[in-house]
Parts: structure tokens; C-alpha cells; sequence
């Protein structure tokens, strides 16, 4: 096809808008490993479950056989105020770099939260106003999350309590203040509020806080509030199902075109933007049908894949939560305060890292100040101000496109552009004023945390 009719933006029509879910792990030869009862080590039930989370939520995290899930008309109508969501062609990227390559992003930033995150969030509500609950609790890191549950619960009439990373809610306070808006109370995490906050806070004195620290800390206003349920914006099955509607579009925008991607790229914190991009891509790799390059994008300040662990850990700091198996860095692991707060969590999700362990995808981990570099570089070309966690993104997909050019191959990329980057000033400030360090934790100081993991599995 001649390559001045592919536009720069591809739009999908409304009725091109998945009907369906995708899960992933269907296709999967090697599941998941199932979540663990820290008390008996035996895999959780159901009943176990639904104290914590939403009765037809816990259905769906556990449903490894069904490959295809109807969104429910409540869900697809609110999905059609800003779905399909538009793939770009980076034509002036790609001029920039000189490259041979051909670049394409998914941009999930076109909605009023600003990001992937309500995809998933809206489901979850739904879920939970079908149940007749009050209300849920969260955890936020860079305030994403928050802010698309926060909409999501307002557009259900529930309430919505935020406990949100403390280093986040003190350098975004302009993101606390949309979720205030739309209804949600947002406190800084570790707090005094809870148990499990005044505990974290005695042994960590001073401590910025960390996604772990925030999980435990909503999980347990949840089990203690009647009518109340948790809900979380990443890691688990049930969001990266949810999330899967950005790559069957991305695959429906490709193939309308005859586009097939050499190439495809996602950051990488838990998992839910990665996981949903990714999705029909590698069910196709799973099948046999076609093979991909996926690589998965990471701070060097938080590295999950890249050194941590493959192991049974507790998903939050507190340890209230059950075990998962996935790469990690401990549970006790407490990231230094960088500026992509979406990827500053200590594991990943377990099909990702499924996934990554049977070598179906790659990894790699990048430093702090070169994605503020590619951040510039592509607002300055693209005119797209990108969030910091999508940065990462951008900065191997630049690297990806600048072999290209070495090599003058015409390789085809494609890339998750999660959200924006607005109420991330604070963070362009820091860039700007060359005031950004690359901390990268050493050797000793992840053995540490690697010791504490529970001995299980």
C-alpha cells in the first residue's frame, strides 16, 4: 500500500469499538500462577476473595479458560465519550530522527482523566453499583489511577476514598484536586489513618511512601467498612482484561491498513497499560500465527523485571493482601522518589510476568533523566505533552528507531502513549533546572529486600 495514504491519525469508526474483552491468559500453554493465602499457602477461593474485591471481579480474576468477555452495555456506552481512541503515525518523530522506521503511538490520553486508567476503572464501578455497594477504596501513584476512579465512581454515585503516594500528593497537588472535584476523599499514604500506615511509618520514619505502602493501607479501610470494596489500577488479571480494548484497537487501526508491527512497546510499573496494548499481539504469538518483538519499559530506579526476582511475594508493604507470583523486588521495597510515580511499584503483574519468564517478551530498564530527554524531544515534535510513564516508552522507541537508521532497516514500531503529562510540571521543572538525579539501587541493597520474601514456592 502506498505510503501516502496512511494517515496520521487512524480512526476507528464507533462500531469498530470492541464488544469484547480479550483475556490473555486463554491462550496461555503456562497460566498464571493462581494468588496464595499467606496464611495456609494454598491458592485463593473465591470466597476468600470477595470480602476484598467485587463479586463478579473475582469471577473474572480467576477465569484463565475463557477467551472472550462481553462488556456490559452500562460499560460500552460510557467507553463510546472518548473511545476508539486514536492511533498516530509519528511522521515529524520519525523526520526528526532521520529514521527508516516507521513509528506509530496509541494515544489513551483523550479523556478527562487523562490516561488508560479508566478503561478499567469504569468497569470496576460498575461492578460494584451492580453489587449495591457504597462505596470503594484505592491506591494512586502518580494520581492517574485516582483521578479515572474517582469519574468513574461519580458517574455511579459512589463514594471513593484515595490514599494516594505521598510523594505524589505532595508534587501533584493539582491531581488531588480533580479527584476532590469529582468526589473522592484523597489522603497521603503512609498515613495515621490506618493500622497498617502507623506501622509503616514507625519502621520507615519519613518515608515518601511507595504503591505497596497505599494498597495496604485502602485494603484495609475496605475489609473494615461495610458496604465497601477494593479496587486496584494494575497488576491484577481483571485489569489487564479490561485494559485489552487498547490493543484490539490498535490491531483493528493496523489492520485496516495492512500495517503488522515489528516492534511493539509499553512502560511498565504493574502492568495494566503493557498487559492491554500487548494483549491480541501476543495471543497471536501464542497461537503460532505471528511473532513480535514486545518490549516491556521500566525505571532503572524500580526494576522489576530487569533485577528483580521471580517469586511468591506479597503485593503491598503491609502484607494484607495475598501473595502473587511475580518478579519483584520485595514487598518491603520502598522506591526513591522519582518522577514516573505510576511505575513506582515493587512487582509485576503475574501474566506479564509469565510471560517474561517463558521469554515470550523482553525487558529493559532506563534512567530517569534520558526519558525526560525523549519526553522533550517528542512534546517538541509531536506537540503531545507526554506523562512521564509513557516516557519511557517514547525513549526505546527512539532507541529502537536510531538503529534503525544504523542499520536502514524499515522496521515498524508501535507504542503505548498512556496518558499526559500536564499535571506533571513539577517534574519538567526539576528537568529543566537539571535538578533530576538517576538514582539506581545498588546490588546490596536489593539482596536485602530479596531476603525478606516469604518462603514460599
Amino acid at each position: 500500500m502506498a505510503e501516502t495514504k496512511i494517515p496520521y491519525k487512524i480512526y476507528l469508526n464507533e462500531s469498530e469499538l470492541p464488544k469484547q474483552w480479550y483475556n490473555l491468559r486463554a491462550d496461555m500453554k503456562n497460566k498464571p500462577a493462581p494468588l496464595l493465602n499467606p496464611g495456609t499457602g494454598k491458592p485463593m477461593t473465591a470466597e476468600e476473595l470477595e470480602p476484598v474485591f467485587c463479586s463478579e471481579l473475582v469471577k473474572q480474576e480467576l477465569d484463565n479458560t475463557t477467551p472472550f468477555i462481553d462488556i456490559p452495555d452500562e460499560i460500552y456506552n460510557f467507553y463510546k465519550m472518548y473511545r476508539p481512541s486514536p492511533l498516530v503515525r509519528a511522521y515529524f518523530l520519525e523526520k526528526k530522527l532521520g529514521t527508516p522506521a516507521k513509528i506509530y503511538y496509541k494515544f489513551e490520553g483523550n479523556n478527562t482523566s487523562g490516561s488508560h486508567k479508566l478503561n478499567s476503572a469504569i468497569a470496576q464501578a460498575y461492578y460494584a453499583k451492580k453489587q449495591g455497594l457504597k462505596g470503594v477504596t484505592t491506591e494512586t501513584g502518580a494520581g492517574q489511577w485516582g483521578t479515572a476512579l474517582s469519574m468513574a465512581c461519580s458517574f455511579f454515585d459512589l463514594d471513593c476514598k484515595v490514599f494516594m503516594v505521598k510523594v505524589s500528593y505532595e508534587q501533584k497537588p493539582f491531581r488531588r484536586e480533580v479527584m476532590r472535584t469529582y468526589g473522592a476523599s484523597v489522603t497521603p499514604s503512609p498515613s495515621t489513618e490506618t493500622e497498617v500506615g502507623r506501622k509503616i511509618l514507625a519502621a520507615h520514619p519519613g518515608t515518601t511512601g511507595s504503591l505497596g505502602c497505599a494498597i495496604s493501607e485502602a485494603v484495609e479501610v475496605a475489609v473494615k467498612s461495610e458496604g465497601y470494596r477494593y479496587v486496584l489500577g494494575s497488576v491484577l488479571n481483571q485489569v489487564l482484561l479490561h485494559q485489552s480494548v487498547i490493543g484490539l484497537e490498535t490491531k483493528t487501526a493496523l489492520d485496516k491498513y495492512g500495517i503488522v508491527p515489528d516492534i511493539i512497546i509499553g512502560c511498565a510499573g504493574g502492568g495494566s497499560n503493557l498487559g492491554g496494548l500487548i494483549a491480541p499481539f501476543m495471543g497471536e504469538k501464542l497461537r503460532g500465527e505471528r511473532d513480535y518483538r514486545i518490549i516491556a519499559v521500566e525505571p532503572a530506579s524500580c526494576p522489576s523485571f530487569t533485577r528483580g526476582v521471580y517469586a511468591y511475594d506479597f503485593c503491598d508493604t503491609g502484607m494484607v493482601c495475598p501473595l502473587a507470583k511475580m518478579y519483584t523486588l520485595g514487598s518491603d521495597f520502598i522506591p526513591s522518589p522519582n518522577h514516573a510515580g505510576g511505575l513506582r511499584y515493587h512487582g509485576m503483574s503475574s501474566i506479564l510476568s509469565q510471560l517474561y519468564d517463558d521469554g515470550l517478551m523482553e525487558a529493559t530498564s532506563v534512567k530517569q533523566t534520558d526519558v525526560f530527554e525523549a519526553a522533550e524531544l517528542f512534546a517538541r515534535v509531536e506537540g503531545i505533552l507526554p506523562a512521564p510513564e509513557s516516557s519511557h516508552a517514547i525513549r526505546v522507541a527512539i532507541d529502537e528507531a536510531l538503529k534503525c537508521k544504523e542499520t536502514g532497516e524499515e522496521k515498524t514500531i508501535v507504542f503505548g502513549l498512556t496518558g499526559t503529562g500536564y499535571f506533571d510540571m513539577v517534574a519538567y521543572e526539576k528537568f529543566h533546572e537539571h535538578q533530576m538525579d538517576d538514582y539506581i539501587p545498588t546490588d546490596d541493597e536489593l539482596a536485602a529486600f530479596r531476603a525478606k520474601l516469604p518462603k514460599i514456592g
